[in-house]
């Protein structure tokens, strides 16, 4: 069974994740592109949050150090974007999650945010979980694409050994050749052999990367199936970037899920994590075992 974190400080709505617990969202557009459309979209998302009656963290980054061209936006910078960040948390009393890549930028983060993201492309190093550590903040680990799940659990032990027992792991795709994801949903049981409660993050597994020459292409037509697979595996939580105007985001536009969809694909998830539930009530979460 994995256990519960709780997400929040402060005066924010509380959220907690694990094994018994209603399905949680965590979403937001991509990267912060500016005070008005950050407030814009938290209004539109906690509107269908509060309808759907599911607990919801609010992710934006300030800073898309991984981005595949030179030109592409970065983001507004961690200054100005924790700022905006923190009214997010106060209008909407919400908790916030935003991804750093430099650990010397982890302390302020913390300061702001509810929830620590560790970006899958540097969940082996070992600098920056020390600074998610140090923040006290429960931390969002996402799964490199490079990265098997049951390794994970050496990045987990790594957070351990740094005083963090508050993990959320999430698998984001696999690399399956060149400018290709594929989703193994045997990674959700098998990750949560940590003890952790885990999660997906459905926009970027439909990802291509890099496959449009210096941009991400994307297969969105795929997000409800592979949300109702993910959750049929016993997901803890849900994590999908969603913005108003998909192909003029200015991350991430070929993945984003537009957000006219979201209450419906959130309903679906909804509708097969209590399925789940019920199941794992009845039988058990598995009643098969190796002879």
């Amino acid at each position: 069974m994995a256990k519960k974190i709780h997400i929040g400080y402060g005066d924010v709505n509380k959220v907690s994740i694990g094994d018994k617990e209603p399905l949680a969202f965590i979403g937001g557009p991509c990267a912060i592109e500016n005070r008005e459309h950050a407030l814009m979209m938290a209004d539109i998302i906690g509107e269908i949050c509060d309808k759907l009656k599911i607990q919801w963290i609010y992710k934006s980054c300030f800073d898309k150090d991984c981005r595949s061209a030179p030109g592409s936006f970065h983001g507004c910078g961690i200054d100005k974007g924790l700022d905006i960040l923190a009214e997010v948390r106060d209008i909407y009393k919400v908790p916030v999650v935003s991804d750093f890549s430099d650990a010397a930028w982890a302390k302020a983060t913390g300061e702001v945010c509810d929830l620590i993201q560790v970006p899958a492309y540097l969940c082996r190093q070992t600098s920056i979980l020390r600074a998610a550590a140090e923040t006290k903040r429960p931390v969002h680990l996402k799964k490199g694409q490079f990265m098997s799940p049951w390794n994970m659990k050496n990045s987990v032990l790594k957070l351990e050994s740094f005083g963090c027992d508050q993990i959320l792991l999430t698998d984001r795709g696999t690399f399956m050749g060149y400018n290709m994801l594929v989703n193994d949903m045997t990674c959700f049981p098998i990750m949560r052999r940590t003890g952790y409660p885990v999660c997906f993050d459905a926009t970027h597994s439909i990802q291509l990367p890099t496959s449009m020459g210096n941009v991400s292409g994307g297969q969105r037509e795929f997000i409800p199936y592979l949300v109702r697979s993910a959750v049929a595996c016993g997901i803890n939580a849900l994590f999908m970037e969603v913005h108003n105007d998909p192909k003029n985001a200015l991350s991430d536009p070929n993945t984003v899920l537009d957000v006219r969809y979201l209450e419906n694909i959130i309903s679906q998830a909804q509708k097969v994590h209590q399925t789940y539930q019920d199941i794992v009530e009845q039988f058990g979460e598995n009643n098969v075992h190796q002879d």
